[in-house]
């Protein structure tokens, strides 16, 4: 039986999610499969044997404090769950040194600290379960436990937020706090904020996921709680959050997936959590009814993929269970972070979130340029296709598969993005979407960072250096379903050069292969019951072939098929041009007619003319010159 079988047969995929008590019945269905899995004492919950980077007992401690990012907006709402009685338990032996199942001493760097921030959210809107149900002595070791953060190192990233949730919950109930740290960390939070409402994960960090589901998610919670005692900085955060929408809702479709961009995507649903928060602090940029819409199609569409294990609990892994693409720090228990996104529960029935009718996206431009993440985002609204086309970025970190989750030219909602199962050739790299090089050992290296980039509008220019002694800059001329890659590529070494296109998905929603596959002189197409993808060599030597990668390399499709041109170079300055076709869907005979359009690049009178549509819209002038004019 496959997993999407099993998914569908869960009580949550018949979940209409249209209203406030749809969606309270979601989370006690989401919470329900846990209950076998908690501790003797109640204070772990221990969800499978995989490792992460922390002890197990951490993990699980996690796991429990989890879950508490859409209990406790429950209890808020007045909804109720079974599970309050696991959590008081659970919060009195954890919290208590002479238990065997105290949490332990907290150090510095510890993941413990990141799983106290639900705590802080729990204080502040259940304290009534969480808090109140608690002895004197209870209370002061509940307190003693979680106050251990105000004297702990935390990473100079979005983590300096832990330590302000936690004193929030403490000030919410009344306990001392450290305000002045509280100011610190804020203080140091503004200096990630670039413009537009983006903040970056740190000094030189990415733009991704970590603004909407944390930083801001923080900022505005903290906005809605401090508007009187803080007024500034209330009125900051909103005004910051209310820019950064603008930009934000280009990376959602109509039909409620989000873009599958950067590290954590085990999270899932977190990405519509930002939405959830601005409704709740009431920031109203667009209308409640648009809100409420993205949040509850985002939860449909996800509670439609095959992302559940047999007894309904969440995976590891995107669109279905996968390892592969994890980060070292994914536990069993880490998807619960997806909870965030039910904050809205939060408000009450007659709140204008709930009260206002669903409404779909408001209209939208067809491409977006945010210079920021430096991303152009492409919207094809009639296949509810977006792309992300990528300048890259000036560092980079240690995290799992950086270059294939921040470094690629485009990411798709429909087509996804593929990690490397290992290291030698292209099947075990799966190298979508990217330029792969070799030195003839079948051992490839991509682009890691940028050493310099520019967005124009409609295209991106980006330098970068796989080797010391071999530069390669790229031009993209962003577009759907087409775009187009120039690659001027300088080197002192023999190498190969694989450039992929998207990867398709082969089998259909049954899991049934529905793949056929033609190539001709310079071009190769598949086509499948998930749309089609095809590339074409437009300039430069080389050719075309269909590369079948490793299982589970893909975040969207376990087994896909990646068009790709391939060419050996001697030493010396190539220069190398692709059109790249990517056409999502289930209508496969829709494809002929665009597949039949391909882009031309000519070299004419010393120039790169690239041709969309029979019409010269882009010159790349004095060649070798970083510049490209419409």
């Amino acid at each position: 039986m496959s997993m999407g079988k099993k998914s569908a047969q869960l009580p949550i995929a018949s979940n209409p999610l249209a209203t406030r008590a749809d969606m309270q019945e979601a989370m006690r269905q989401l919470c329900e499969p846990l209950v076998p899995y908690y501790s003797e004492g109640k204070a772990h919950l221990k969800l499978g044997e995989t490792g992460s980077g922390c002890t197990s007992e951490t993990a699980e401690m996690e796991g429990f404090s989890r879950v508490l990012w859409g209990l406790a907006p429950l209890a808020s709402g007045g909804g109720d769950s079974a599970l309050w009685d696991i959590y008081r338990e659970g919060i009195r032996n954890g919290t208590n040194p002479g238990h065997a199942e105290y949490w332990g001493v907290v150090n510095d760097y510890d993941q413990k600290l990141v799983e106290m921030a639900s705590f802080g959210l729990a204080m502040a809107l259940a304290p009534e379960q969480v808090w109140q149900p608690l002895s004197e002595a209870e209370k002061g070791r509940f307190y003693d436990w979680f106050n251990q953060i105000n004297g702990r190192t935390v990473y100079d990233c979005n983590w300096l937020f832990f330590l302000v949730m936690v004193n929030l919950g403490f000030k919410k109930l009344g306990l001392p706090y450290d305000r002045e740290q509280m100011d610190a960390n804020l203080d140091r939070i503004d200096e990630f904020y670039l413009s537009d409402g983006w903040y970056s994960d740190g000094i030189g960090g990415h733009c991704d996921y970590y603004g909407p589901f944390a930083i801001h998610y923080y900022g505005l919670i903290y906005a809605d709680w401090m508007g009187e005692e803080d007024p500034k900085r209330a009125a900051l955060y909103k005004e910051r959050a209310a820019a950064f929408a603008k930009d934000f809702i280009y990376w959602f479709a109509g039909d409620g997936s989000a873009l599958p961009y950067g590290r954590s995507l085990t999270y899932r649903f977190s990405q519509a959590a930002f939405w959830s928060v601005l409704a709740y602090a009431g920031v109203e940029v667009f209308p409640y009814g648009v809100m409420k819409g993205i949040v509850l199609r985002h939860l449909r569409w996800w509670f439609a993929q095959p992302i559940f294990e047999a007894d309904g609990r969440l995976s590891i892994g995107y669109a279905y269970p996968n390892l592969v693409m994890a980060e070292n720090y994914n536990a069993p228990g880490s998807p619960y972070w997806a909870f965030k996104t039910f904050l809205p529960l939060a408000l009450p029935e007659e709140h204008p979130f709930w009260q206002a009718e669903e409404l779909p996206l408001p209209e939208l431009g067809e491409r977006s340029v945010q210079q920021s993440p430096h991303l152009i985002i492409q919207r094809q609204e009639a296949s509810d296709h977006i792309v992300a086309f990528n300048a890259g970025h000036p560092s980079t970190n240690e995290h799992t598969h950086t270059a294939a989750k921040y470094e690629k030219f485009a990411y798709s909602n429909r087509f996804g993005f593929s990690v490397p199962r290992a290291e030698w050739g292209l099947a075990q790299g799966a190298y979508d979407s990217i330029l792969a090089l070799s030195e003839g050992d079948r051992i490839y290296r991509v682009k890691r960072k940028a050493e310099r980039s520019t967005i124009g509008d409609g295209v991106i220019h980006t330098v970068w250096k796989p080797w010391h002694d071999v530069e390669v800059r790229t031009w993209l001329v962003v577009g759907a379903p087409w775009h187009v890659r120039i690659h001027r590529i300088a080197s002192s070494r023999y190498l190969d050069a694989a450039d992929g296109g998207y990867a398709l998905g082969v089998e259909d929603r049954k899991g049934k292969r529905t793949l056929q596959e033609s190539k001709d002189e310079g071009g190769a197409l598949a086509v499948s019951a998930r749309g089609a993808s095809g590339i074409r060599l437009l300039y430069g030597g080389g050719q075309a072939e269909l590369v079948h990668p490793n299982a589970n390399t893909n975040v969207m499709y376990a087994r896909t098929v990646i068009p790709t041109v391939t060419a050996s170079l001697q030493p010396g300055v190539h220069w190398m041009a692709t059109g790249i076709y990517g056409n999502p869907g289930d209508e496969r005979d829709n494809c002929t007619e665009d597949w039949e359009q391909a882009p031309r690049v000519v070299l004419e009178n010393g120039s790169f003319n690239v041709y969309i549509g029979g019409h010269s819209i882009y010159k790349l002038t004095n060649v070798g010159i970083e510049r490209i004019e419409a």
